[in-house]
């Protein structure tokens, strides 16, 4: 059973990475030839998987979601609005809901170890990619191919890269932070 100050602690951490996501998203690079820009939120994403785990890293993505439909500009290049999510990139936006569940559970399974993190963080980019390239193939009325080709190849190595960034980060800050390991009711 959780005290309350891991509680506590828990939820401060959420409302932190929903902080950092909005943050992340600001530092958006827009790709000619794309309306999908490289930015940095979904890093701060991968990493509240591996840190919050899946239900309180999914609290942490609600949270930022729900800010972002609310209007404020929490959405890449500060951009906000429930029109986001029927734009090309709201399939990336919605995607992020699984895939932090499934960041946290692989994590978790691999007792949160660097080499399981990335694994976590390829299947779970993997499921962000999926909905993203759906949406946009369908908002850009454009073959898969092309879909492919301006909403997966253009970012997977910069998410390969932020993947083994946040693999890297997250084991030592989960030593840092007293009361956010996860415990046997989290998953």
């Amino acid at each position: 059973m959780e005290s309350i100050n891991e509680r506590l602690t828990k939820a401060i951490m959420a409302c932190l990475f929903a902080a950092l996501i909005s943050i992340g998203a600001y530092i958006a690079i827009p790709i000619p030839g794309t309306p999908v820009p490289i930015v940095l939120q979904n890093m701060f994403i991968i990493l509240a998987g591996f840190i919050l785990g899946p239900w309180w890293g999914l609290a942490s993505v609600i949270f930022y979601l729900m800010l972002g439909a609310a209007g404020l500009p929490v959405f890449a290049g500060g951009t906000g609005g429930l029109v986001k999510f029927a734009g090309p990139t709201g399939g990336y936006l919605l995607g992020y809901i699984p895939a932090i569940i499934v960041f946290g559970l692989v994590s978790k399974l691999g007792k949160k170890t660097w080499y399981f993190n990335i694994l976590a963080g390829i299947v779970g980019m993997a499921i962000v990619y999926a909905f993203g390239v759906a949406r946009l193939k369908a908002v850009l009325n454009v073959d898969w191919t092309k879909a492919f080709a301006t909403g997966l190849l253009p970012f997977l190595p910069g998410d390969i890269a932020k993947i083994v960034i946040a693999a890297v980060l997250a084991p030592p800050i989960l030593k840092a932070i007293p009361y956010i390991e996860q415990q046997p009711n989290d998953a």
